[in-house]
This record gives structure tokens, sequence and C-alpha cells, in this order.
């Protein structure tokens, strides 16, 4: 009964508290159960988690079986457990951005979405893990070990949000919060075969978020289903006024979009495929499952157009530009002078404070931590601004242009959502500037603030691993990724004979023998 429910969707699990035949006490441990036996630490295991609440889970469980008693569920899915990256602020929880500068730091307030999942009665596994300050690819950046993939424990579950992709891969969460600043949320869903949504930047509040690039940075769900991330989406969304850069107008209505989709009925949607993010330099078995939804999309009914965006070639230079800027002037204030650690220097018997930050500095961030500030303050500095900041803005209007100018002739784009399916541990840590390759096709959505979703497309010929399909639509139409979405996955769970991740080999959840396309053999 307890893998019977840890491998429940999100809202079947819903269904099954609102007629009473489970309770979320019961769900809540049977996820519990699952992390303990499968999590590990940072030697074994997948390692999703980097700090588990057990005793305020159940203790949120016990809470909503009482008010599902008493005919007062504080929302749909009050009694579904959640996990929640570690970049978002917890009230009582440790928030340590995956950063030994942050180790122990228990922030006194939550995060607006922390907050709204409270209200709404889902209790909160834990913490989970990620590159630090979201800075990577790979979740090989975390202070605290890597997070390792479900498919296969000697791969990396993406990054910077490995950690929640993880977690729902492994079936410890039915849910996750990530964030997703160039592909942080929908890279790890590509990569773990799970569904990751990026919404329209300012469509879901970033108040709480420990920030990296805040022009680019947007918290979404992980999910193992367009529906759940649908029904979270929903949950979490809308105006909050303590966040400035927050739309303040209604979300439209994504659960409905997704209902609609897995009806199966595309006629009349244009489906444009960016000729820029595909092909060449992609992996033959990713290119190939990405055809084949293209073909199931065409069988819905859609019609299906090749649509250039020429900028979007400068998208990676532009983007490794303007997110190291941000993130130089937000990890500023870790000085070690107000909150989280502080380290003396050697030998100094009155240290300064500059020589106190220095050597907090030094033994608080990690290497790709310190290589991006060195990178955004050198092109902030006096006589580069405009050549380098300048310049990668001015870039980042012209695709901005290149999208809007797209979304005239079709109502959502596609591509791969990684070039790649996901590599080896350590394959890439001495090769940045590979690894940031990974984050091709994602990075041109967050530097026009348009939303973007990953869902799975089968598995590559040439290692059996996930592969993720890519589906972006024009700001503030979030319901439409969701409607196509969720008729791609349809189509695909008909193909397969259900969720892809029924076949994941390391999980011990395989019904039978399957072929390179996740097919049953």
């Amino acid at each position: 009964m307890s893998a019977d429910l840890t491998r429940r969707t999100a809202a079947d699990l819903a269904a099954d508290l609102a007629a009473g035949t489970t309770t979320s006490v019961a769900l809540t441990q049977a996820h519990l159960d699952r992390i303990a036996a499968v999590d590990g630490g940072p030697d074994a295991g997948v390692h999703a988690f980097l700090h588990v609440d057990a005793e305020g889970a159940l203790a949120a469980a016990a809470a909503s079986d009482e008010r599902r008693a008493a005919g007062s569920p504080a929302s749909a899915l009050d009694g579904v457990p959640i996990a929640v990256k570690d970049v978002l602020a917890t009230r009582g929880l440790p928030t340590t951005c995956g950063s030994r500068i942050l180790e122990g730091w228990v922030p006194p307030y939550d995060a607006t979405v922390v907050a709204r999942l409270r209200a709404a009665g889902l209790p909160i596994l834990g913490k989970t893990n990620m590159d630090e300050f979201a800075m990577g690819s790979s979740t090989e950046h975390s202070a605290y070990g890597p997070t390792r993939n479900p498919w296969d424990l000697e791969r990396i579950p993406g990054g910077s949000g490995g950690g929640s992709a993880a977690a729902l891969a492994a079936f410890e969460a039915p849910l996750a919060l990530g964030t997703d600043t160039g592909g942080s949320i929908r890279q790890p869903g590509a990569v773990t075969g799970t569904v990751g949504v990026k919404p329209t930047y300012g469509g879901v509040s970033r108040y709480g978020l420990v920030a990296m690039a805040n022009s680019l940075d947007q918290v979404g769900p992980v999910t193992r289903t367009v529906l759940d991330s649908a029904l979270l989406h929903e949950l979490v969304g809308g105006h909050d006024p303590l966040d400035s850069t927050s739309v303040d107008q209604p979300l439209p209505s994504l659960v409905d979009a997704a209902r609609r989709g897995a009806e199966g009925d595309l006629s009349g949607v244009r489906v444009g495929v960016i000729s820029e993010l595909s092909g060449e330099g992609y992996q033959a078995g990713v290119q190939a499952r990405f055809e084949e939804s293209l073909e199931l999309l065409v069988k819905a009914g859609a019609e299906v157009v090749e649509v250039s965006c020429p900028t979007f070639v400068h998208a990676l230079a532009t983007y490794y530009l303007i997110m190291p800027c941000e993130a130089s002037s937000n990890l500023a204030k870790f000085d070690a002078m107000r909150y989280g650690l502080r380290v003396l220097p050697e030998g100094v018997d009155s240290p300064s404070a500059e020589q106190v930050m220095r050597a907090t500095r030094d033994a608080g961030f990690g290497d790709e931590v310190k290589r991006r500030i060195i990178l955004g303050t050198y092109a902030l500095s006096s006589g580069y601004y405009d050549a380098y900041y300048g310049t990668a803005q001015r870039v980042r209007t012209l695709i901005a242009r290149d999208f809007a100018a797209a979304f005239e002739k079709v109502d959502v784009l596609v591509s791969p959502t990684a070039p790649t399916t996901a590599f080896k541990l350590g394959e890439k840590l001495d090769d940045p500037l590979a690894m940031y390759l990974n984050d091709l096709a994602t990075i041109p959505a967050n530097l026009a603030g348009v939303p973007g979703m990953s869902l799975p497309s089968g598995l590559a010929d040439e290692d059996g691993l996930p592969a993720g399909f890519q589906i972006l639509a024009p700001a503030l139409a979030d319901d439409r990724m969701y409607r196509v979405g969720a008729a791609l996955e349809a189509a695909l769970h008909e193909r397969w004979g259900g969720p892809l991740l029924d076949r994941a080999p390391a999980l011990a959840a395989q019904a039978g023998p399957t072929d390179a396309n996740g097919a049953s053999a």
C-alpha cells in the first residue's frame, strides 16, 4: 500500500483524500518512508534532500486530516505532501541554498509561495538539494554533495534544481517547487523524466526567493504530470504585493486548459518548431524522440511549421553576461557581518571587517560561485559596463522581439529541452563551458520572460535515458502550454502504456522489458 501511495499522482492523491480512502498522515508517512529507504546521503542513494522535516510534515498532515473530517479542506490539494527547493525561505526550517556560507541559517519568515503552501494545507516534507545559489546545470556544485539521477545513480539529475526533480523521479514526493533562472526546472525535468514548468516572469511571487539573478529567476512547479503542474501552479501563482515584479492580474485557468488538452484535440493550434534549437548539435536519440512527438501533435490536429528566431544563437552568451552581473550584485550581501557563516583569518589578532569578509567568502563560496562573481564584477566594472552588460541587455531586447514576431505566426513554440540526456557525474566538472551548453534551449525563455514547460518525450536510443520536449508560450498565456503539453502527454502515455517513470530501472518500478522509445516491447 505504501508503494502504491508514493507512485500515485498528486491529482489522484487529492481525489483519494476527498473520497476518504486514505489520510494525509498515511501518505505523508509513506513518502517519508520512501525518503528513508532511497535518499541516502552525499555518498549513497539519490541524495535529493538536504533537510527532512518528518515531525513538521506529520503535524501538518494530522491537521489536514482534521480539516477533511470536519468537511472544510483548505484547498483541493490539502494534505498532499510537497518538497521545496532549498533556495526558498522556510520559517523554522534551514535554508542554505546549497552553500556553506548559509549553513545552519533558519529564516524567520516564509517565502510567499511557501506561505501559500502552508495556507493550502500541503505538508512540507523537507528542502531539496541544489547547485550552490542555483549556479550550475548538474547539482554537482552543492556544498553538501551531488544529487544522483534515479534512472542511473552514476549520472547527474540536471541542475540547479536536481534535488526537486530527483525527488519526484524517485517517488520521494508527489509534488515539488523549483526555481528556473536559465532552465533549472525544465532541464532537470528533461533528464529525469519529470514535468517542469517555468511560469511567465512575475506570474508566481519571488518574495522569499534567495535571488541569483532578479530579472531571470522564477519559481515554478516540479511534478510527474502536466495536470499536477497546473494544480500546483494555480495554488502558488497570482499577484503578490510583497513582490514588485509580480504581475497584477489573474492567472488564466491552467487546470481547465490541462484537462481540455488531455482530451487530445489540438485542432486549430499552430505549433512552431524553432529551427535554431534543434537538429545539428543535438544527441540523435533526443532529436528522434522530439520528431516523434511532433508527429503525435499533428495526429492530434495541430499544424506544425518551422519558425526562425535568429537571435537565439546569441542567447547563451547574453545570459552568461547578464546572470553573473546580477549574481555578483546579489551575493555581495553575504559579508559575514549580519547572518550566515563567519570565518576569522588565521594568524590575525584583530582582523578588520574586510579581512573577515575575505576569509569568510573564501571558505563559504564554492568554485562555481566564485567564478561567476568574478565574471560579473568584471563585466560591471568601469570601462567594461557598456561593452559587456549594456550590449547583452540590447541583445536581450532583440531576443524578446524574435519571440514576439514568432508568436504572431504560431500559438506555441517547441524544441528539445536539453541537447543531450544525463551525463555522468564528474564528466563536465572541469569544463564549465561544456556544462553551460546544457542550457542552450532553455535560456531564451528566461531572457524574454515567457513561460516554458518540459515533459518527457521518451528514451534516447543510445543510452535508454529520458529526453525532454519543451513548449514555450507568450507571456501570460501559460494556459496554452498546459493544453498542448497535456495533449502530448496523453498521446505518449497511450503509446507507452503508462508514464515513462514506470520504466526507470534504478527504481525497481519497471513493468517489463521496454524498447528504446519507452514503449512496451
